[in-house]
Protein backbone atom coordinates (compact mmCIF):
# COMPACT_ATOMS: atom_id res chain seq x y z
CA UNK A 1 0.00 0.00 0.00
CA UNK A 2 2.80 2.27 0.80
CA UNK A 3 4.25 2.08 -2.69
CA UNK A 4 1.03 2.62 -4.37
CA UNK A 5 0.94 5.74 -2.16
CA UNK A 6 4.54 6.57 -3.16
CA UNK A 7 4.39 10.02 -4.65
CA UNK A 8 6.91 8.00 -8.02
CA UNK A 9 4.16 5.56 -8.36
CA UNK A 10 1.37 8.43 -8.45
CA UNK A 11 3.00 10.15 -11.04
CA UNK A 12 3.70 7.09 -13.19
CA UNK A 13 -0.24 6.04 -12.80
CA UNK A 14 -1.07 9.36 -13.81
CA UNK A 15 0.87 9.64 -16.71
CA UNK A 16 -1.05 10.47 -19.93
CA UNK A 17 -0.18 11.32 -23.75
CA UNK A 18 3.43 11.34 -25.13
CA UNK A 19 5.24 11.35 -21.71
CA UNK A 20 3.09 8.19 -21.00
CA UNK A 21 4.88 6.71 -24.14
CA UNK A 22 7.98 7.73 -23.49
CA UNK A 23 8.18 6.27 -19.51
CA UNK A 24 6.24 2.57 -20.34
CA UNK A 25 8.88 1.53 -23.00
CA UNK A 26 11.93 2.85 -21.71
CA UNK A 27 12.76 -0.17 -19.94
CA UNK A 28 13.20 -1.98 -23.28
CA UNK A 29 16.08 0.19 -24.11
CA UNK A 30 17.42 0.85 -20.50
CA UNK A 31 17.65 -3.02 -19.06
CA UNK A 32 20.22 -4.20 -22.09
CA UNK A 33 22.10 -0.96 -22.35
CA UNK A 34 23.11 -0.88 -18.96
CA UNK A 35 23.39 -5.07 -18.61
CA UNK A 36 26.30 -4.51 -21.90
CA UNK A 37 27.61 -1.19 -21.02
CA UNK A 38 29.64 -2.50 -18.02
CA UNK A 39 31.73 -4.87 -19.89
CA UNK A 40 31.95 -3.01 -23.50
CA UNK A 41 35.50 -1.72 -22.73
CA UNK A 42 36.85 -4.89 -21.58
CA UNK A 43 34.68 -6.67 -24.66
CA UNK A 44 37.24 -4.56 -26.75
CA UNK A 45 40.28 -5.63 -25.10
CA UNK A 46 39.29 -9.00 -24.86
CA UNK A 47 39.55 -8.67 -28.51
CA UNK A 48 42.91 -7.36 -29.25
CA UNK A 49 41.98 -3.55 -28.73
CA UNK A 50 44.76 -1.13 -26.43
CA UNK A 51 43.80 1.04 -23.84
CA UNK A 52 44.42 3.68 -26.04
CA UNK A 53 42.51 2.21 -28.90
CA UNK A 54 39.50 2.49 -26.65
CA UNK A 55 39.67 6.02 -26.00
CA UNK A 56 40.41 6.80 -29.27
CA UNK A 57 37.24 4.95 -30.48
CA UNK A 58 35.73 7.17 -28.13
CA UNK A 59 36.61 10.32 -28.88
CA UNK A 60 35.82 9.83 -32.68
CA UNK A 61 32.55 8.29 -31.74
CA UNK A 62 32.26 11.66 -29.71
CA UNK A 63 33.89 13.83 -32.60
CA UNK A 64 31.38 12.53 -34.80
CA UNK A 65 28.08 13.49 -32.90
CA UNK A 66 29.08 17.36 -33.01
CA UNK A 67 27.61 17.55 -36.66
CA UNK A 68 25.09 15.19 -36.08
CA UNK A 69 23.78 17.24 -32.56
CA UNK A 70 23.89 20.02 -34.81
CA UNK A 71 21.72 18.64 -36.98
CA UNK A 72 19.80 17.56 -34.63
CA UNK A 73 17.65 20.39 -34.12
CA UNK A 74 17.20 21.38 -37.87
CA UNK A 75 16.16 17.41 -38.34
CA UNK A 76 13.50 17.36 -35.50
CA UNK A 77 12.12 20.89 -36.89
CA UNK A 78 11.15 19.63 -40.68
CA UNK A 79 10.43 15.96 -39.69
CA UNK A 80 8.82 16.65 -36.37
CA UNK A 81 9.83 14.83 -33.11
CA UNK A 82 8.08 11.78 -33.49
CA UNK A 83 9.06 10.81 -37.07
CA UNK A 84 12.84 11.56 -36.17
CA UNK A 85 12.48 9.41 -33.36
CA UNK A 86 11.86 6.61 -34.91
CA UNK A 87 14.25 6.80 -37.73
CA UNK A 88 17.05 7.65 -36.41
CA UNK A 89 16.69 5.05 -33.10
CA UNK A 90 16.78 1.98 -35.56
CA UNK A 91 19.77 4.02 -37.27
CA UNK A 92 21.99 4.63 -34.15
CA UNK A 93 21.27 1.66 -32.08
CA UNK A 94 19.58 -1.32 -34.06
CA UNK A 95 22.82 -1.27 -36.75
CA UNK A 96 25.51 -0.67 -34.20
CA UNK A 97 24.06 -3.24 -31.80
CA UNK A 98 24.15 -5.76 -34.72
CA UNK A 99 27.90 -4.66 -35.40
CA UNK A 100 29.21 -5.17 -31.85
CA UNK A 101 27.90 -8.67 -31.99
CA UNK A 102 29.95 -9.79 -34.62
CA UNK A 103 32.86 -7.66 -34.13
CA UNK A 104 36.14 -9.01 -35.04
CA UNK A 105 39.13 -5.52 -34.63
CA UNK A 106 39.34 -2.09 -34.42
CA UNK A 107 37.72 -1.36 -37.87
CA UNK A 108 34.43 -3.15 -36.09
CA UNK A 109 34.31 -0.62 -33.63
CA UNK A 110 35.26 2.50 -35.43
CA UNK A 111 32.31 1.76 -37.87
CA UNK A 112 29.88 1.27 -34.98
CA UNK A 113 30.94 4.44 -33.64
CA UNK A 114 30.35 6.55 -36.47
CA UNK A 115 26.87 4.78 -36.92
CA UNK A 116 26.29 5.34 -33.10
CA UNK A 117 27.32 9.10 -33.35
CA UNK A 118 23.39 9.49 -35.31
CA UNK A 119 21.94 8.70 -31.65
CA UNK A 120 22.53 12.55 -30.90
CA UNK A 121 19.91 13.50 -33.78
CA UNK A 122 16.75 10.90 -31.67
CA UNK A 123 18.45 12.59 -28.30
CA UNK A 124 17.44 15.73 -29.28
CA UNK A 125 13.61 14.57 -30.28
CA UNK A 126 12.81 12.42 -27.84
CA UNK A 127 13.37 14.87 -25.55
CA UNK A 128 11.34 17.21 -27.20
CA UNK A 129 8.71 14.46 -27.30
CA UNK A 130 9.16 13.82 -23.58
CA UNK A 131 9.25 17.23 -22.06
CA UNK A 132 7.02 19.41 -24.69
CA UNK A 133 3.36 19.26 -23.48
CA UNK A 134 4.10 17.73 -20.21
CA UNK A 135 3.11 19.56 -16.77
CA UNK A 136 6.69 21.25 -15.35
CA UNK A 137 5.57 20.32 -11.86
CA UNK A 138 6.24 16.31 -12.24
CA UNK A 139 9.20 16.88 -14.72
CA UNK A 140 12.12 15.69 -11.77
CA UNK A 141 9.72 12.60 -11.06
CA UNK A 142 9.22 11.72 -14.89
CA UNK A 143 13.18 11.79 -14.84
CA UNK A 144 13.34 9.77 -12.28
CA UNK A 145 11.63 7.02 -14.08
CA UNK A 146 13.40 7.41 -16.90
CA UNK A 147 16.94 6.39 -14.64
CA UNK A 148 14.89 3.61 -12.98
CA UNK A 149 14.08 2.42 -16.18
CA UNK A 150 17.85 1.57 -16.79
CA UNK A 151 18.04 0.39 -13.03
CA UNK A 152 15.31 -2.40 -13.55
CA UNK A 153 18.62 -4.61 -15.47
CA UNK A 154 19.97 -4.67 -11.54
CA UNK A 155 17.06 -7.66 -11.23
CA UNK A 156 19.25 -9.83 -13.92
CA UNK A 157 22.86 -8.29 -13.94
CA UNK A 158 23.99 -11.27 -11.69
CA UNK A 159 23.01 -13.75 -14.94
CA UNK A 160 25.71 -11.36 -17.10
CA UNK A 161 28.27 -13.01 -14.28
CA UNK A 162 27.25 -16.56 -14.27
CA UNK A 163 27.23 -15.90 -18.33
CA UNK A 164 30.20 -15.09 -18.61
CA UNK A 165 31.88 -17.86 -16.07
CA UNK A 166 30.10 -20.43 -18.07
CA UNK A 167 30.68 -19.33 -21.69
CA UNK A 168 33.33 -16.67 -21.24
CA UNK A 169 33.52 -12.95 -21.94
CA UNK A 170 33.54 -12.68 -25.63
CA UNK A 171 30.46 -15.13 -26.47
CA UNK A 172 28.18 -14.08 -23.42
CA UNK A 173 28.49 -9.83 -24.61
CA UNK A 174 27.90 -10.92 -28.28
CA UNK A 175 24.49 -12.65 -26.90
CA UNK A 176 23.68 -9.60 -25.29
CA UNK A 177 24.29 -7.31 -28.07
CA UNK A 178 21.95 -9.40 -30.22
CA UNK A 179 19.48 -9.17 -27.18
CA UNK A 180 20.06 -5.68 -27.12
CA UNK A 181 19.10 -5.42 -30.98
CA UNK A 182 15.71 -6.98 -30.77
CA UNK A 183 14.44 -5.28 -26.98
CA UNK A 184 15.74 -2.15 -28.21
CA UNK A 185 14.05 -2.18 -31.88
CA UNK A 186 10.61 -3.60 -29.92
CA UNK A 187 10.87 -0.29 -28.05
CA UNK A 188 11.47 2.58 -31.17
CA UNK A 189 7.97 0.64 -32.81
CA UNK A 190 6.18 0.24 -30.14
CA UNK A 191 7.05 4.18 -28.74
CA UNK A 192 6.19 4.96 -32.38
CA UNK A 193 2.53 3.86 -32.19
CA UNK A 194 1.84 5.22 -28.36
CA UNK A 195 2.99 8.84 -28.64
CA UNK A 196 1.48 12.03 -31.13
CA UNK A 197 3.76 14.59 -32.79
CA UNK A 198 3.57 17.52 -29.83
CA UNK A 199 2.26 21.24 -30.08
CA UNK A 200 5.24 22.91 -30.67
CA UNK A 201 6.50 20.03 -33.40
CA UNK A 202 3.69 20.75 -35.59
CA UNK A 203 4.52 24.31 -35.12
CA UNK A 204 8.31 23.64 -36.06
CA UNK A 205 7.31 21.49 -39.28
CA UNK A 206 4.79 24.00 -40.53
CA UNK A 207 7.27 26.89 -40.42
CA UNK A 208 10.02 25.00 -41.46
CA UNK A 209 8.68 23.33 -44.82
CA UNK A 210 8.86 25.30 -47.25
CA UNK A 211 12.53 26.09 -45.93
CA UNK A 212 15.78 24.53 -47.97
CA UNK A 213 17.50 22.28 -45.20
CA UNK A 214 20.32 23.74 -44.44
CA UNK A 215 19.51 26.97 -45.01
CA UNK A 216 18.00 26.21 -41.03
CA UNK A 217 21.76 26.76 -39.77
CA UNK A 218 21.50 30.29 -40.82
CA UNK A 219 19.66 30.74 -37.67
CA UNK A 220 21.99 28.98 -35.30
CA UNK A 221 23.82 32.27 -34.63
CA UNK A 222 20.94 33.95 -33.53
CA UNK A 223 19.78 31.03 -31.22
CA UNK A 224 23.54 31.45 -29.70
CA UNK A 225 23.32 34.77 -28.83
CA UNK A 226 20.43 34.14 -27.35
CA UNK A 227 21.75 31.09 -25.12
CA UNK A 228 25.49 33.54 -24.18
CA UNK A 229 22.82 36.04 -23.10
CA UNK A 230 21.50 33.94 -20.77
CA UNK A 231 23.36 33.21 -17.34
CA UNK A 232 21.61 30.62 -15.94
CA UNK A 233 21.79 28.63 -19.25
CA UNK A 234 25.60 29.06 -19.55
CA UNK A 235 25.85 28.20 -16.09
CA UNK A 236 24.14 24.56 -16.72
CA UNK A 237 26.07 24.28 -20.12
CA UNK A 238 28.93 24.27 -17.61
CA UNK A 239 28.02 21.73 -15.65
CA UNK A 240 26.79 19.42 -18.32
CA UNK A 241 30.11 19.86 -20.01
CA UNK A 242 31.52 17.97 -16.40
CA UNK A 243 29.42 15.80 -16.18
CA UNK A 244 29.56 14.37 -19.73
CA UNK A 245 33.07 14.16 -19.40
CA UNK A 246 32.79 12.23 -16.10
CA UNK A 247 30.15 10.19 -17.64
CA UNK A 248 32.64 9.40 -20.47
CA UNK A 249 35.78 8.64 -18.30
CA UNK A 250 34.34 5.65 -16.16
CA UNK A 251 31.74 4.53 -18.60
CA UNK A 252 35.10 3.84 -20.43
CA UNK A 253 37.87 2.91 -18.04
CA UNK A 254 36.01 1.69 -14.71
CA UNK A 255 35.78 -1.70 -15.90
CA UNK A 256 39.06 -1.41 -17.28
CA UNK A 257 40.67 0.13 -14.17
CA UNK A 258 38.55 -2.69 -12.27
CA UNK A 259 39.71 -5.77 -14.09
CA UNK A 260 43.32 -5.02 -15.53
CA UNK A 261 44.48 -3.10 -12.23
CA UNK A 262 42.48 -4.32 -9.11
CA UNK A 263 42.30 -8.01 -10.59
CA UNK A 264 38.84 -8.40 -10.25
CA UNK A 265 37.71 -11.24 -12.84
CA UNK A 266 35.41 -10.12 -15.68
CA UNK A 267 32.41 -12.60 -13.82
CA UNK A 268 32.70 -10.79 -11.17
CA UNK A 269 31.86 -7.19 -12.43
CA UNK A 270 28.06 -7.75 -12.42
CA UNK A 271 28.45 -7.55 -8.38
CA UNK A 272 29.05 -3.60 -8.75
CA UNK A 273 26.51 -2.77 -11.48
CA UNK A 274 23.93 -4.83 -9.44
CA UNK A 275 24.50 -2.83 -6.32
CA UNK A 276 24.55 0.44 -8.05
CA UNK A 277 21.60 -0.25 -9.40
CA UNK A 278 19.73 -1.30 -6.29
CA UNK A 279 21.09 1.82 -4.28
CA UNK A 280 20.17 4.29 -6.79
CA UNK A 281 16.75 2.58 -7.02
CA UNK A 282 16.25 2.88 -3.15
CA UNK A 283 17.63 6.74 -3.33
CA UNK A 284 15.01 7.34 -5.94
CA UNK A 285 12.16 5.95 -3.83
CA UNK A 286 13.24 6.67 -0.42
CA UNK A 287 15.05 10.30 -0.91
CA UNK A 288 14.17 12.17 -4.65
CA UNK A 289 10.56 12.57 -3.81
CA UNK A 290 12.18 14.86 -0.43
CA UNK A 291 15.09 16.90 -2.57
CA UNK A 292 12.88 17.38 -5.75
CA UNK A 293 11.41 20.39 -4.83
CA UNK A 294 14.76 21.38 -3.16
CA UNK A 295 17.09 24.69 -4.60
CA UNK A 296 19.56 23.00 -6.94
CA UNK A 297 22.76 24.01 -5.37
CA UNK A 298 22.77 21.95 -2.11
CA UNK A 299 22.08 18.80 -3.35
CA UNK A 300 24.05 19.20 -6.29
CA UNK A 301 27.18 19.96 -4.26
CA UNK A 302 26.44 17.30 -2.26
CA UNK A 303 26.33 14.97 -5.18
CA UNK A 304 30.46 16.19 -6.17
CA UNK A 305 31.70 15.84 -2.81
CA UNK A 306 30.32 11.99 -3.20
CA UNK A 307 31.80 11.69 -6.41
CA UNK A 308 35.00 12.82 -5.25
CA UNK A 309 35.10 10.80 -2.27
CA UNK A 310 33.88 7.54 -4.54
CA UNK A 311 36.99 8.43 -6.76
CA UNK A 312 39.32 8.87 -4.17
CA UNK A 313 38.49 5.60 -2.73
CA UNK A 314 39.16 3.71 -6.43
CA UNK A 315 42.28 5.04 -7.33
CA UNK A 316 43.32 3.94 -3.77
CA UNK A 317 41.82 0.68 -3.61
CA UNK A 318 44.16 -3.17 -3.12
CA UNK A 319 44.63 -5.29 -5.50
CA UNK A 320 41.24 -7.77 -5.34
CA UNK A 321 39.68 -4.77 -3.17
CA UNK A 322 36.36 -5.91 -3.95
CA UNK A 323 34.93 -4.25 -0.31
CA UNK A 324 36.59 -1.15 -1.38
CA UNK A 325 34.89 -1.10 -4.81
CA UNK A 326 31.99 -1.50 -3.30
CA UNK A 327 32.16 0.94 -1.42
CA UNK A 328 33.03 3.53 -4.21
CA UNK A 329 30.42 1.99 -5.91
CA UNK A 330 27.97 2.96 -3.59
CA UNK A 331 28.97 6.67 -2.90
CA UNK A 332 28.95 7.19 -6.62
CA UNK A 333 25.21 5.96 -6.79
CA UNK A 334 24.12 7.96 -3.56
CA UNK A 335 25.60 10.92 -5.55
CA UNK A 336 24.67 10.84 -9.04
CA UNK A 337 20.55 11.19 -8.59
CA UNK A 338 21.74 13.96 -6.76
CA UNK A 339 23.37 15.80 -10.04
CA UNK A 340 21.79 14.20 -13.26
CA UNK A 341 18.26 14.53 -12.12
CA UNK A 342 18.28 18.07 -11.18
CA UNK A 343 20.74 18.64 -14.25
CA UNK A 344 18.25 17.47 -16.35
CA UNK A 345 15.57 19.77 -15.16
CA UNK A 346 17.96 23.14 -15.12
CA UNK A 347 17.78 21.88 -18.85
CA UNK A 348 14.48 21.93 -19.04
CA UNK A 349 13.13 24.66 -17.21
CA UNK A 350 16.28 26.83 -18.59
CA UNK A 351 15.25 26.27 -22.74
CA UNK A 352 12.68 28.57 -24.40
CA UNK A 353 10.46 26.14 -25.76
CA UNK A 354 10.34 27.96 -29.15
CA UNK A 355 13.72 26.96 -30.04
CA UNK A 356 13.79 24.12 -27.90
CA UNK A 357 15.16 22.21 -30.58
CA UNK A 358 18.04 24.22 -31.86
CA UNK A 359 18.93 25.45 -28.26
CA UNK A 360 19.09 22.16 -27.01
CA UNK A 361 21.87 21.11 -30.72
CA UNK A 362 23.72 24.33 -29.82
CA UNK A 363 24.15 23.05 -26.07
CA UNK A 364 24.90 19.39 -26.99
CA UNK A 365 27.17 20.28 -29.77
CA UNK A 366 29.96 22.85 -27.08
CA UNK A 367 29.15 19.84 -24.74
CA UNK A 368 30.51 17.29 -27.30
CA UNK A 369 33.07 19.35 -28.37
CA UNK A 370 34.32 19.76 -25.09
CA UNK A 371 34.20 16.39 -23.81
CA UNK A 372 35.41 14.38 -27.27
CA UNK A 373 39.21 14.92 -26.68
CA UNK A 374 39.06 13.36 -23.12
CA UNK A 375 38.40 9.90 -24.54
CA UNK A 376 41.63 9.63 -25.90
CA UNK A 377 43.21 11.89 -23.32
CA UNK A 378 42.04 9.46 -20.77
CA UNK A 379 43.54 6.53 -22.93
CA UNK A 380 46.43 7.71 -22.93
CA UNK A 381 47.05 8.78 -19.12
CA UNK A 382 45.70 5.43 -18.63
CA UNK A 383 48.51 3.45 -20.16
CA UNK A 384 50.64 5.52 -18.13
CA UNK A 385 48.84 4.57 -14.75
CA UNK A 386 44.92 3.29 -15.03
CA UNK A 387 44.03 5.40 -11.76
CA UNK A 388 45.50 8.57 -14.10
CA UNK A 389 41.82 9.13 -15.16
CA UNK A 390 40.05 9.10 -12.05
CA UNK A 391 42.44 11.69 -11.20
CA UNK A 392 40.97 13.81 -13.93
CA UNK A 393 37.64 13.19 -12.98
CA UNK A 394 38.19 14.38 -9.25
CA UNK A 395 39.81 17.99 -10.62
CA UNK A 396 36.67 17.91 -12.55
CA UNK A 397 33.96 17.29 -9.27
CA UNK A 398 36.26 19.96 -7.51
CA UNK A 399 35.43 22.11 -10.59
CA UNK A 400 31.77 21.37 -10.81
CA UNK A 401 31.33 21.88 -7.12
CA UNK A 402 33.03 25.48 -6.99
CA UNK A 403 30.16 26.07 -10.14
CA UNK A 404 27.47 24.99 -7.97
CA UNK A 405 28.60 27.02 -5.19
CA UNK A 406 29.30 30.14 -6.34
CA UNK A 407 26.49 29.81 -8.95
CA UNK A 408 24.19 32.10 -6.59
CA UNK A 409 20.75 30.61 -7.56
CA UNK A 410 20.92 30.18 -11.21
CA UNK A 411 19.02 33.86 -11.96
CA UNK A 412 16.70 32.75 -9.20
CA UNK A 413 15.17 29.83 -10.60
CA UNK A 414 14.58 27.18 -8.22
CA UNK A 415 14.59 23.35 -9.36
CA UNK A 416 11.08 22.19 -8.43
CA UNK A 417 9.59 25.72 -7.39
CA UNK A 418 8.22 28.53 -9.75
CA UNK A 419 8.68 27.78 -13.68
CA UNK A 420 10.33 31.04 -15.57
CA UNK A 421 7.13 32.63 -17.49
CA UNK A 422 8.42 31.15 -20.77
CA UNK A 423 7.58 27.55 -19.48
CA UNK A 424 4.61 28.06 -17.96
CA UNK A 425 2.48 26.34 -20.26
CA UNK A 426 4.97 23.85 -21.48
CA UNK A 427 8.53 22.38 -20.40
Amino acid sequence: MFLLNHPLVRTLRKLRGNVRGCVYTEALWGIPFNLYAPYASVYMLALGLSDSQVGLITSVGLAFQVFWTLMSGVISDKLGRKRTTLIFDLISWSIPTLIWAVAQDFTYFLVAAFVNAVWRVTSNSWQCLLVEDTDPDILVDVWSWIYIAGLLAAFVSPLTGLLIDRFSLVPTMRGLYLLAFVMMTAKFIIMNRMVTETRQGRIRMEATQDQPFFSALKGYPQVLKGILRAPATLVTAALMIILSIIRTINGTFWSIMVTQELQIPEKHLAIYPFARSMTMLLFFFLLMPKIRRMEARRPMLVGYLGFVASQLILINAPVSGYGWVLVATLLEACSLPLISTLLDKLIALNVDPAERARIMAILYAVVIIFTSPFGWIAGKVSEIDRGLPFVINIALFVIGALIVLFAGRLEGRNVGGAEPAEESATA
